[in-house]
C-alpha cells in the first residue's frame, strides 16, 4: 500500500525491494542466469543458484554474499530429473528457511550442436525429447516442487518462467544466411520454438490455477542476446529489430525483479518481451 505519509516515490521505490525474500535461479550460472542472481540479490533478495554443474553456481553464491550481503547457495540441480529437484528446493528451505521466488530460466541446447541445429525434416526424436525434457519438462518439476512449497506456506509468491521471441512468433530464415555460432550454421530449431511456447502455455495455466493461494505466474520473453554469435548473425539480426540492435544480458534484469517485487503485487498470467520491439512487428 502506498502510505500518503511517506511520499508517493519513496513508497513506489520501496516496492521493488526484495529484502526478506528467497529466490531459486535455475540455470542461474548462465549467460542470462548470473544477471537474473545478481540483480535479485542487489534489491535485497536470498539466492539459491541453480545449475547443472556445480562449481560456478557455488562459485556465484559465493560473490553474491560478498557483495550484496545477502545469504546465497550454488546447488547443482538437473530440472529434469524428479529426484534432483526434489533434494534441490527441500536443501533451499532448510538452508534459507522458505522460498518467495522462483525464476525458472533453464534451458538445454545439446553437446552436438550439429544435430540441434539440423533441418526439420531430419531431426532426431532423441534430441528432440533431451531439449524437451529441460526446457519444458524441467519448469513443470521446478514449478509443482515450487509451487507446493509456497501454497504450504501460505504467503503467496512469484514464479518467473523464461521463453523466448520464437514461442511467440516463427523466426526469420534470412537473419540466418551466413550466421555461425561456435563455427557451426545456426537456425531456430523447431524443438526450440515448440517448448518455449508451451513454456508460456504453463505460465498462463499456473498463473490461474494458483491465483486462489496468491501465486503469481508470468513469463519472460527476451529478444536475441549477444552470446558468441558471428558478426553476419548480429547484423542480420540487428536489422530485423525496431531499436536496431541485439539485446544485451543486462538489459533482461529489470523485468525479472519487477515480476519477483511487490511492485507486480496485480501482475500475473503476463508474458512480458524484452526484445528491442521484435514481436511488435
Amino acid at each position: 500500500m502506498v502510505q500518503e505519509q511517506h511520499g508517493w516515490d519513496a513508497s513506489v521505490r520501496d516496492l521493488f525491494r526484495l529484502d526478506g525474500k528467497v529466490a531459486i535461479v535455475t540455470g542461474g550460472a548462465g549467460i542470462l542466469g548470473r544477471h537474473f542472481c545478481e540483480g535479485l540479490a542487489a534489491h535485497g533478495a536470498d539466492v539459491a543458484v541453480f545449475d547443472i554443474v556445480a562449481d560456478p553456481a557455488a562459485e556465484l553464491a559465493s560473490r553474491l554474499s560478498a557483495e550484496y550481503g545477502v545469504r546465497a547457495i550454488g546447488l547443482a540441480c538437473d530440472v529434469s530429473d524428479p529426484e534432483s529437484v526434489r533434494q534441490g528446493v527441500d536443501q533451499v528451505v532448510a538452508d534459507l528457511g522458505g522460498i518467495h521466488v522462483l525464476h525458472n530460466n533453464a534451458a538445454a541446447k545439446t553437446k552436438d550442436l550439429k544435430a540441434f541445429f539440423a533441418p526439420f525434416e531430419e531431426y532426431s526424436l532423441e534430441v528432440w525429447r533431451e531439449i524437451m525434457a529441460v526446457n519444458l519438462d524441467g519448469m513443470m518439476l521446478m514449478a509443482q516442487r515450487v509451487g507446493k512449497q509456497m501454497i504450504e506456506q501460505g504467503k503467496g509468491g512469484s514464479v518467473i518462467q523464461t521463453a523466448s521471441i520464437y514461442g511467440v512468433v516463427g523466426p526469420d530464415p534470412r537473419i540466418y544466411e551466413g550466421s555461425e555460432y561456435m563455427g557451426v550454421g545456426i537456425n531456430t530449431p523447431a524443438i526450440y520454438a515448440a517448448s518455449k511456447a508451451g513454456v508460456i502455455g504453463l505460465s498462463r495455466y499456473l498463473a490461474t490455477y494458483w491465483a486462489p493461494h496468491g501465486i503469481r505466474v508470468n513469463t519472460l520473453t527476451p529478444g536475441g542476446n549477444e552470446s558468441g554469435q558471428n558478426e553476419t548473425f548480429k547484423k542480420n539480426y540487428s536489422a530485423r529489430v525496431p531499436l536496431g540492435r541485439m539485446g544485451n544480458p543486462p538489459e533482461m534484469v529489470g523485468a525479472v525483479v519487477y515480476l519477483a517485487s511487490d511492485a507486480a503485487s496485480y501482475v500475473t498470467g503476463q508474458n512480458i518481451a524484452v526484445d528491442g520491439g521484435w514481436t511488435a512487428w
